[in-house]
């Protein structure tokens, strides 16, 4: 039972959180600060959350739990305020998507990253922002990575872990360098190719009969271009190293086919296509089979 939670940027993840934990009867007052009054308000009258205040003091005061749910670079700022309202009893986590700069801006702040502060990374959203979008089912059936350190207390850690199994989600734990590499091949970089796929198409002189006669599978593939840019533009920043990586690999596995189709090498693309397919198929197969072991009656 978590007696006060305290959202620091109310939106789709933070209000999501709110949601699922108020309906397993696992928090006891949800609280909202940020930036903008309008969507705080707007959290407060659809019941996300029990009150707000634009003053950070008073809304972390007394929290037994804070969430810094605020896009990636913001969230170096929140921490600089954050820090001398910290106290010992407080359990602080984050949801960002890369890990290793909030670590390195903890470092900068802290001298080190507190040992009540756990790291954290819910692998769930939409392709919809804000918290009209906060679902309380959000994290059912997905996982959420956490990332403790050496001297992350185990307290911290087993509260935050439970605060995110209570939603439903599986977590498991991951160094921080591992997470912000495989996030940024499976999340990442998908993400940085749907919206240049789709800015590519858009200033391309025939737009409007490409996207007048775009089937399921161009919808499918960029969907996910209907994110929040500004939060992709913060991820794409903060996690560099890891996008450029993957950037670069991918540039010459598509290189490769394009070699292949130029010289109407029939075998390079149907064992590119195959490969893909199984390693695809056998993934997300495996991951449906599982769940469907799991809950036999859904």
């Amino acid at each position: 039972m978590i007696n006060k939670l305290t959202i620091i940027g109310l939106g789709l993840m933070g209000g999501s959180l709110a949601k699922a934990l108020k309906a397993q009867g696992a928090v006891g007052e949800v609280v909202a600060t940020g930036r903008r009054a309008e969507s705080l308000e707007r959290g407060l009258q659809l019941g996300v959350i029990d009150s707000y205040t634009l003053n950070m003091a008073e809304a972390v005061a007394g929290a037994d739990v804070v969430v810094i749910a605020t896009p990636t670079l913001v969230a170096e700022k929140i921490m600089a305020e954050l820090a001398p309202l910290m106290t010992a009893n407080m359990v602080v986590t984050d949801v960002a998507s890369v890990k290793g700069n909030i670590q390195k801006a903890a470092e900068r702040i802290f001298g080190e990253v507190p040992p009540n502060f756990v790291l954290g990374h819910p692998i769930a959203g939409s392709e919809q922002s804000g918290v009209e979008a906060s679902a309380v089912d959000l994290f059912l059936d997905h996982r959420v990575i956490l990332t403790p350190l050496a001297n992350t207390s185990d307290a911290s850690l087993l509260l935050v872990r439970s605060m995110w199994e209570t939603c439903g989600a599986e977590v498991v734990c991951m160094d921080v360098a591992e997470h912000d590499a495989v996030l940024a091949a499976t999340s990442h970089l998908p993400h940085v190719l749907a919206y240049t796929l789709v800015d590519a198409l858009a200033q391309n002189g025939a737009a409007a009969d490409i996207f007048r006669f775009a089937a399921g599978g161009f919808r499918d593939f960029t969907r996910i271009a209907s994110s929040d840019p500004t939060m992709w533009h913060d991820i794409a920043l903060a996690n560099r190293d890891a996008i450029l990586q993957g950037i670069d690999t991918f540039a010459a596995h598509l290189n490769t086919v394009r070699g292949a189709i130029a010289d109407g090498d029939g075998d390079v693309i149907l064992d590119t296509f195959e490969r893909a397919k199984h390693a695809r198929d056998e993934h997300f197969l495996g991951q449906y089979l599982a769940r469907q072991k799991k809950s036999p009656s859904s």
